[in-house]
């Protein structure tokens, strides 16, 4: 049985007017509530949600990473499209650097169009966002291991470009894709899958396919670890969950229930492999589903 491990998808921004005040005291209750149990803390990229409170990505992980350094941080994922490569590759480094390496870089193609255009990027189809991807993390890769790092792509280039000091150990990268091209790129480059708000079915059908991806880039699937990102909602019944998760996910997508329901959700998912879960807190500032991830069921799935 595999040793099961958890991260905290944090808050992205207070969830009305009424909790700005008291935002950071909220993550403070949080993250003293899963030390010594959850081994990450994860923050969306995004830079709007219509007129909710949404911190940036970035920053956000820069900053807390030195509140808690008994926590490893990473981006569920960053979009790919809003930062140069090559300064991501650099801003990485500086971030391993300086938390002694506890970052993981989580990354995407993104995909939501409309914030793209509200802050005045260009929104290239998808299959042009996975080609700058892939060029993407070419360069990051480049600048992380070699010396200096020259790359001529369509999309992106770097030239005779240094990244010191490099970064020790070299951040775990993480791969956010469910379909066939952007599989193709966790196969080709991530240490890490991440699939997010993937119900098991799905899930089953994207591991075949990135097996078969990854054997034919040549690599055994056992080196790409699996990991779930997404919503969770616990409560003492069910009843209760769902009232956490203010009716705004099924258990099709997400988790939800009591710590047993949860328990019987997850184990398919470990039997495919995930042995990393970066789950939400339905409720928060409420704290009872962070409460019963950590007392019961992140206890029942190491048992």
């Amino acid at each position: 049985m595999p040793n099961i491990e958890f991260g905290w998808s944090v808050p992205s921004g207070p969830r009305d007017a009424a909790h700005k005040a008291t935002y950071m005291d909220d993550i403070q209750r949080g993250m003293e509530l899963v030390t010594g149990h959850y081994k990450s803390a994860w923050f969306i990229d995004h830079t709007q949600f219509d007129a909710n409170n949404l911190l940036e990505g970035w920053t956000a992980i820069t900053y807390l990473s030195a509140l808690y350094p008994q926590f490893n941080f990473g981006n569920a994922v960053l979009c790919q499209s809003f930062r140069n490569p090559a300064l991501v590759a650099k801003m990485g480094a500086t971030l391993q650097y300086m938390t002694g390496g506890r970052f993981v870089l989580g990354i995407g193609a993104g995909w939501k169009e409309d914030e793209y255009l509200s802050y005045g990027y260009p929104f290239p189809s998808a299959g042009q966002r996975v080609e700058e991807l892939d060029e993407a993390l070419q360069i990051i890769k480049a600048l992380w291991h070699e010396e200096q790092a020259t790359f001529e792509g369509k999309h992106y280039s770097v030239k005779e470009a240094y990244c010191e000091p490099k970064p020790d150990p070299v951040p775990t990268i993480m791969v956010g894709a469910s379909k066939p091209r952007m599989m193709r790129l966790v196969a080709r480059h991530a240490d890490w899958w991440n699939a997010s708000w993937t119900g098991i079915d799905a899930f089953r059908e994207e591991t075949k396919l990135l097996e078969q991806l990854c054997e034919a880039e040549g690599r055994d699937p056992k080196t790409v670890r699996r990991t779930w990102f997404g919503g969770c909602a616990c409560g003492h019944t069910e009843e209760e969950a769902k009232e956490l998760a203010a009716r705004r996910f099924t258990t099709e997508t997400a988790f939800l229930g009591t710590p047993a329901q949860l328990v019987e959700q997850m184990q398919p998912f470990i039997e495919l492999g995930v042995d990393y879960f970066m789950l939400g807190s339905a409720g928060f500032p409420q704290l009872t589903t962070l409460e019963l991830l950590v007392n019961e069921v992140l206890p029942a799935l190491n048992r």
